[in-house]
């Protein structure tokens, strides 16, 4: 197969795994951490409209979703990846920084939470993640 070709298809991967671990583990996630009492997380605004209720207990499945995910997609995508392989794994975990941004800006998420998030759920799993795959 054709490096360039291969590429593709490792970053197609890549974001295809990652989204459907983070997925499943946000999908998970209440019924190992049920979610506070009159909050309503299965839509955006009652989201937004509970989150004052969160305790920190109910942000490790969300940080856990993003971490995990991010590793899954830039591990996979450095596997599969013909070169190049760290820079496809940060690639990844770019393209996943950039959608935990657009959920600090959707979301009112306690700032420690915001922080904690965009700075170790996603470029440092993504580096992680190709350091392992280079191996």
């Amino acid at each position: 197969m054709h490096p360039i070709i291969k590429n593709i298809l490792a970053v197609v991967a890549g974001i295809v795994l990652g989204s459907v671990v983070n997925m499943g583990i946000i999908m998970i996630s209440g019924s190992i951490i049920p979610p506070p009492d009159g909050a309503d997380v299965t839509t955006s605004e009652g989201l937004k409209a509970s989150m004052h209720l969160f305790q920190p207990k109910h942000f490790i499945m969300p940080f856990l979703a993003h971490a995990l995910g991010t590793f899954a997609g830039a591990f996979v995508a450095a596997l599969l990846a013909a070169t190049h392989k760290m820079k496809f794994a940060i690639g990844i975990g770019v393209f996943f920084l950039l959608g935990g941004i657009a959920s600090v800006f959707m979301l009112p998420a306690p700032t420690w939470f915001s922080i904690l998030d965009v700075a170790g759920a996603y470029i440092p799993m993504a580096y992680f993640a190709g350091k392992l795959a280079q191996r």
